[in-house]
């Protein structure tokens, strides 16, 4: 049992982890062969998650969400990558959910939140630009206000649930002379909304179910009424304040695809023979084992602990950088490990080892680049 649920609620914990258990390997991962095919999730699953109580499971039930509390969403990611479920885009719905929580109206939350919690609207945050990934002051997307509208104009891309995205949380400069003053945070409904278009789905080297979309934006109109929070010039700061919500939810999903990783080849090299012995008897086999299972440990302990923090309020934007380089570096570095441990079957796409292989490369990628995560750590020094 993982430290996160070493708490008086432990056997409830242990409950819920089943129940995610069985939903991810009857609901989710039979069918992702055929959404890595058609580059999405079926939005059917979506609602089925809601029936479950999958999403929104840490948003007040007064907002709309389940009412239940950060480890609970902790175990859901965490089966998802156990079960190879990598193309269900929660991250991204729960990280929209947590804008609107921190800083939504009244009316927006009500507005959004319960639709989000059932599943019928599934959400994304428009950040990344042609021009500006990592770089948030650099974006060139604008918002002008006309009237009760504001009039959006520019394109993001690598957008994460882009092509079924029915809400977007929208990154824009509201007053371009501004800086990072300038921008502001604006929530998009999709549906037949004029000018509002999407591009192709991006052709990825893996998490390929997961429908990463380019997005357009020609002379939108959308109420003021949907400025997140009611004030332009705040959106800088509401990202910097969320951004280890989200890292932390990257290192959440890095130290469970590590788990997996050894599990699977520990057990795979325990069963495969080479020279008349099980490769498991073989000395680098068990010390690279060895190497990777510590690993494991060690990211276990330190993302249990940044779950704690952020539940008790002390989670810090240095330490969430720490948690997300660092995994995910060991997650691609004992992926590949124990990819090389399986020989050529390793390479293969029907060994599970493989999937994993490249759908972790983005972890290093995502949420800030790695090296933009060192430089964060090294300014707090």
């Amino acid at each position: 049992m993982n430290t996160t649920e070493a708490t008086a609620t432990a056997a409830e914990l242990a409950l819920f982890r089943d129940a995610v258990r069985r939903f991810v390997e009857t609901e989710l991962a039979p069918h992702e062969a055929r959404w890595r095919a058609q580059q999405h999730v079926d939005r059917a699953a979506w609602r089925k998650a809601g029936d479950m109580g999958l999403l929104l499971c840490a948003v007040p039930a007064a907002l709309g969400g389940v009412g239940a509390d950060m480890r609970h969403e902790a175990v859901v990611y965490e089966e998802l990558a156990r079960g190879g479920a990598m193309g269900f885009g929660k991250h991204v719905h729960e990280i929209v959910a947590h804008y609107l929580v921190g800083y939504g109206t009244a009316e927006q939350q009500g507005r959004w939140l319960p639709r989000m919690a059932s599943g019928e609207a599934i959400a994304a945050i428009a950040m990344s630009e042609p021009g500006a990934g990592s770089d948030l002051q650099g974006i060139r997307t604008r918002a002008i206000r006309d009237g009760g509208d504001y009039v959006i104009s520019g394109s993001k891309t690598f957008i994460s649930n882009g092509h079924i995205a029915d809400l977007v949380l929208l990154v824009c400069k509201t007053d371009p002379q501004a800086g990072a003053k300038g921008t502001s945070l604006i929530m998009i409904e999709t549906p037949e909304l004029p000018g509002f278009r999407r591009g192709r789905i991006l052709d990825k080297i893996g998490q390929k179910a997961q429908d990463t979309a380019e997005l357009f934006f020609d002379d939108v109109r959308v109420p003021v009424a949907n400025l997140l929070g009611g004030d332009e010039g705040r959106g800088f700061a509401q990202l910097m304040q969320q951004l280890p919500f989200e890292r932390t939810i990257i290192a959440l999903t890095a130290v469970a695809v590590i788990e997996r990783a050894v599990e699977l080849t520990a057990a795979y090299v325990k069963e495969r023979r080479a020279f008349g012995k099980a490769l498991i008897e073989m000395q680098n086999t068990r010390f690279k084992l060895a190497e990777c299972q510590t690993v494991a440990r060690v990211a276990r302990v330190f993302v249990d602990d940044c779950v704690r923090r952020l539940m008790d309020g002390t989670m810090d934007a240095t330490t969430a950088s720490m948690a997300k380089w660092w995994t995910t570096e060991m997650q691609c570095q004992v992926v590949d490990e124990c990819l090389q441990l399986h020989g050529g079957y390793g390479y293969m796409l029907d060994y599970p080892i493989a999937q994993m292989y490249a759908d972790s490369r983005v972890q290093k990628i995502y949420g800030g680049t790695n090296e933009i995560m060192k430089e964060l750590i090294a300014r707090s020094l």
